[in-house]
């Protein structure tokens, strides 16, 4: 069981930061961060594809936090084409460590959200495994995001406009293990019929590690 803790703020590079944060009813000993797709394009931390994995990691759980990135919502700041948002999802991590001292700490992207993670902080050693959803592979160059031997998974859609599964094969094959790359048939990239597919591999996912 889980209580909505409701919106919060904590203190970006860029100004204050706004956020989401969902609490189990019982002790934190796992928190999750997840991070919104692009902000141009209406991307937000109440898109529902974010709102599916983070309920996911409440059901099994986790105190979870969702955030506005800079200049989206009533987050301070300019978008910064990836760059800044990297210190933005830093400083998440950092109001987790302070709020949460000594929970196990996942993160978790969708799209756009999932490049600022991959560069940001996936391979960070505070990081004990991590969630890349409809990683735009096909629109992006992944060839420089740091390797790690975490768990990690991957989750895309057979019919992906941003990431086809072929791309992010090639991108997974790279990767050290352990790695899962779970391609959701028939799903475009936002999963439109396709969430609760999405949700159960994430749950599954978070289930398997411990």
């Amino acid at each position: 069981m889980t209580d909505l803790t409701g919106n919060t703020f904590f203190e970006g590079p860029a100004g204050p930061i706004e956020a989401i944060l969902k609490e189990p009813a019982v002790q934190v000993t796992r928190a999750a961060i997840v991070c919104h797709p692009h902000p141009l394009f209406g991307g937000t931390m109440h898109n529902k594809v974010v709102y599916r994995i983070a309920r996911a990691f409440a059901d099994a759980g986790f105190a979870v936090v969702r955030f506005n990135l800079r200049g989206t919502g009533r987050s301070l700041g300019e978008h910064d084409n990836g760059r800044g948002e990297q210190e933005d999802l830093r400083t998440a991590i950092k109001f987790i460590e302070v709020k949460y001292s000594g929970a196990e700490l996942w993160l978790a992207g969708f799209s756009f959200g999932s490049q600022v993670m991959l560069r940001a902080a996936a391979c960070d050693d505070r990081v004990r495994a991590f969630v890349a959803v409809g990683v735009p592979v096909s629109k992006y160059d992944f060839s420089d995001i740091p390797r790690c031997n975490k768990p990690k998974l991957f989750v895309q859609g057979s019919l992906d406009e941003y990431g086809s599964p072929e791309d992010a094969a090639k991108l997974f094959a790279s990767l050290d293990d352990p790695k899962e790359l779970k391609i959701v048939e028939g799903a475009d990239h936002f999963f439109e019929g396709h969430l609760p597919e999405l949700t159960a591999v994430v749950s599954a996912f978070i289930a398997s590690i411990r």
